[in-house]
C-alpha cells in the first residue's frame, strides 16, 4: 500500500544521493539512519491514518449547519495523531515547539502525508504558514497568545485575502480596520475562497486579515495585516468570546472536498476585534511571507498528488492482464499481457515517471536551498541562495502544478474507462490537483512574476545564479561516461534558455511589455523544461557510474539481464532512460516554444475583445 503514494527506493535516492543534507551542526543529529526512521514513520502515519480519510474526504466532505462547519470524523482522529507527532512544526525552531529538522527530511515526510490526502494536509499548510506570520511579525504578546498552541495544532490558522469584487486584485479589497482606544483596531468586511475558513478539528481558528485602515493609502500601498481569531483569547490564554466572524457559505468544489473553502464575515452582527501583526500599511510585504511558504506547499501539492496518481497507474498496468502482445502475431496460443507492455500505456507511464521524478528533485533540492539559507554564516552564499528560491519559486508552483495535472490526466487514461469513475483513486486525485494551478496567484500570475520581477532582481544578477547552478552540474556531467549525448543536449537547452531570458526580460520592460507578458507563460513552461532536463542530467550522472559499477558497462543487453536480478541495478538503469526520455524526447519541443517566443507574434495584443465571438 505503500507504494501507492511514492516510490520509496526514489525518496532515498533523492535524499541520501541526489541532493544530499547541508552539513551543519544544527543537523548533526539527522544522520542516514535518522532520517529513514523519520521518512518511515511518516509513511506510516500516511498510510495507517491519513490515507484512509482521504475518499471520506471527497464523499461526506464539510457540513456547514446552524453556523457551524464539521469535518468527516476520520480527519479528527489523523489530525489528533498528526498533531501528536508534533509533524507540523517538524521543520521548525524548538523554541516555539518544533522538532529542528532540515527542510529537506520535512519534503520528504510531506510527500506522503500531502500524497495520502492532500485536502487534509491544508490544515496543516494553512495553519504553519499563519504561524510562521505571528513567529516573523508579531510582538511580545501575540506570540505569547498565539505561536505555540498554533505550532502544536491546537488552534488553527488561515490566509484572509480574496475578496469577491477583489480577486487577485488585493489592492481593490474593502475590509476595513477603525482604530480604538485601546490600541486594537474594529474590522468589518467579507471573505471569500478561504482554505480551512471554519472546521471543528481545532478549538480556535487564527486569521491573519487584509484590511485598509481609514485614511491609509489606496491600492496595495495602504494594505495592513491583523490577527483576528475566532474566539477572543483571554490574557491568560483560555478562550474568551466569539469574535463574530461568520462563515456565511461553503464553496461546492471540483474537488478537495475535505477542505473547507468557506466565506467569512467579519464584524456583521457584532464587533470583530483583531490587533495589528507588524506594521501599518505593510501588510502586503508581511504576507508575502506566507504566500510564498504557501505557494511552496502548493508545488508539493501538486507534485505529491502526482506521485500518487502515477504510482496508482503503474500498480494497476502490471496488474491489468488485457490484450495480446504486438509481437505476438496471429498466434493463436498467445495469452494477454499485463497492460504494460503496450506501447502507448508504457509511454504514458514513463510520461508520468520523468515528470514526477522531476518535481521531487526539484521540490528537495528548493528545500535543501532553504536549509543552506537558515544555517550558513557565508553571507555571500547566504544571498545567492535566497536571490535562487526567488527565482525557483515560480517554477515550483507553477511549472509543477501545470505538469502535475497532466500527469494525473495520464493516470485516468492508464485505468482507461475504470480511471473515470469514483471506484478507483485517479479520479479523486485529477480533481484535487486542478484547485492548485489557481491557487496563491494563479499560474500566468506566476510567469508574470518570473520575467517582470525575477528575470530583472539583482540586475539580473539571480537569474544568471539560477543558470550558473545548471551549468555546474553540466561540467561535472562531462566526467561521467556513456552520458555524452545527454550532457551537450542539455548544455544546449541552457544555453538557449539564458539568452531567451536576457531577450523577454528587455522586451518587458520596454514598449513591447504587453507582447512579453502575453508570452509569460511559454516562458515559464521552457523555463520548467529546462530545470527538469538539469534534474534529469543530475540524476543521470549519479546513476551511471552506480550502473556501469553493478553490471561491469553500459551494454544494453547487460544492463537488461543484470537489471532483471538486481533491484538496484534495475533503479539506476531506469534513472539513465527516465533521463533519455526527457531530454531526447520532450524537451525537444521546448525549441519549438522558444522560436515562438522570440517571433513574438502580436495576435494576443492585436485581438478585439468582439472579434472572440458573438453572443
Amino acid at each position: 500500500m505503500a507504494q501507492l503514494i511514492a516510490d520509496r527506493r526514489d525518496v532515498d535516492f533523492v535524499l541520501h544521493e541526489q541532493i544530499k543534507m547541508v552539513e551543519h551542526e544544527l543537523f548533526e543529529e539527522f544522520n542516514k539512519k535518522t532520517m529513514d526512521l523519520i521518512v518511515s514513520e511518516a509513511r506510516n502515519l500516511a498510510i495507517k491514518e491519513i490515507l484512509p480519510a482521504f475518499k471520506d474526504g471527497d464523499e461526506i466532505g464539510c457540513k456547514l449547519a446552524n453556523g457551524k462547519v464539521t469535518v468527516p470524523e476520520s480527519f479528527k482522529r489523523a489530525w489528533k495523531l498528526y498533531c501528536e507527532g508534533e509533524w507540523l512544526a517538524m521543520c521548525d525552531d524548538p523554541e516555539v515547539g518544533g522538532q529542528g529538522m532540515p527542510k529537506l527530511i520535512g519534503c520528504a515526510a510531506l510527500e506522503y502525508m500531502v500524497g495520502a490526502n492532500s485536502a487534509f494536509m491544508l490544515y496543516y499548510g494553512m495553519t504553519h504558514g499563519a504561524a510562521k506570520l505571528v513567529e516573523a511579525f508579531g510582538d511580545d504578546d501575540q506570540k505569547k497568545r498565539y505561536m505555540k498552541k498554533m505550532f502544536a495544532g491546537i488552534w488553527g490558522g488561515t490566509m484572509l485575502l480574496t475578496e469577491s469584487e477583489a480577486g487577485s486584485d488585493v489592492g481593490a479589497l474593502t475590509t476595513t480596520a477603525t482604530k480604538k482606544e485601546d490600541g486594537t483596531y474594529s474590522i468589518q468586511g467579507s471573505k471569500i475562497f478561504i482554505s480551512g475558513g471554519d472546521h471543528d478539528l481545532c478549538e480556535n481558528i487564527i486569521h491573519p486579515v487584509l484590511a485598509r485602515i481609514e485614511g491609509a493609502p489606496a491600492g496595495t500601498k495602504g494594505i495592513s495585516l491583523f490577527l483576528a481569531p475566532k474566539y477572543n483569547v483571554n490574557d491568560d490564554g483560555s478562550l474568551g468570546e466569539f469574535n463574530n466572524i461568520l462563515c456565511t457559505g461553503l464553496e461546492h468544489k471540483m474537488g478537495i472536498h475535505g477542505n473547507a473553502t468557506a466565506s467569512l464575515s467579519l464584524g456583521e452582527k457584532g464587533e470583530c476585534i483583531g490587533t495589528l501583526l507588524g506594521k501599518e500599511n505593510k501588510g502586503m510585504p508581511e504576507m508575502f511571507q506566507m504566500m510564498n511558504e504557501a505557494r511552496a506547499f502548493i508545488g508539493m501539492q501538486g507534485f505529491a498528488v502526482a506521485s500518487a496518481s502515477y504510482m496508482y497507474a503503474l500498480d494497476y498496468a502490471r496488474n491489468r492482464i488485457q490484450g495480446r502482445h504486438l509481437l505476438a502475431g496471429k498466434d493463436p496460443a498467445a495469452k494477454s499481457v499485463p497492460i504494460i507492455q503496450h506501447p502507448d500505456v508504457k509511454r504514458q507511464l514513463l510520461n508520468m515517471k520523468v515528470y514526477t521524478e522531476g518535481m521531487r528533485s526539484l521540490i528537495y533540492y528548493y528545500g535543501k536551498c532553504s536549509d543552506i539559507v537558515h544555517v550558513t554564516e557565508d553571507e555571500q552564499l547566504k544571498t545567492d541562495t535566497s536571490a535562487l528560491i526567488e527565482v525557483l519559486t515560480p517554477i515550483v508552483k507553477g511549472y509543477i502544478t501545470d505538469k502535475s495535472l497532466e500527469v494525473c490526466s495520464h493516470g485516468v487514461q492508464v485505468y482507461g474507462g475504470y480511471g473515470y469513475i469514483s471506484e478507483f483513486p485517479v479520479e479523486q486525485l485529477m480533481r484535487d490537483s486542478r484547485i492548485c494551478m489557481i491557487y496563491e496567484g494563479t499560474n500566468g500570475i506566476q510567469a508574470m512574476d518570473l520575467i517582470g520581477r525575477k528575470l530583472s532582481m539583482n540586475n539580473g544578477e539571480s537569474f544568471k545564479y539560477f543558470i550558473d547552478q545548471m551549468k555546474k552540474t553540466i561540467e561535472e556531467a562531462r566526467k561521467i561516461k556513456g552520458i555524452e549525448r545527454l550532457v551537450e543536449k542539455v548544455d544546449h537547452a541552457v544555453s538557449r534558455l539564458e539568452a531567451l531570458g536576457q531577450q523577454i526580460g528587455q522586451r518587458a520592460r520596454s514598449e513591447k511589455a504587453l507582447n512579453a507578458y502575453a508570452f509569460a507563460h511559454p516562458f515559464l513552461e521552457v523555463t520548467g523544461d529546462v530545470t527538469f532536463a538539469w534534474m534529469h542530467l543530475w540524476r543521470a550522472s549519479i546513476a551511471a557510474p552506480r550502473l556501469a559499477q553493478k553490471v561491469g558497462s553500459l551494454d544494453k543487453d547487460a544492463v537488461a539481464a543484470k537489471a532483471l536480478k538486481n533491484k538496484d541495478a534495475a533503479f539506476y538503469a531506469g534513472q539513465i532512460e527516465s533521463a533519455k526520455f526527457f531530454i531526447n524526447t520532450l524537451l525537444p519541443s521546448s525549441y519549438g516554444k522558444m522560436d515562438a517566443i522570440l517571433e513574438g507574434d502580436s495576435s494576443v495584443e492585436d485581438i478585439l475583445d468582439v472579434s472572440f465571438g458573438s453572443k
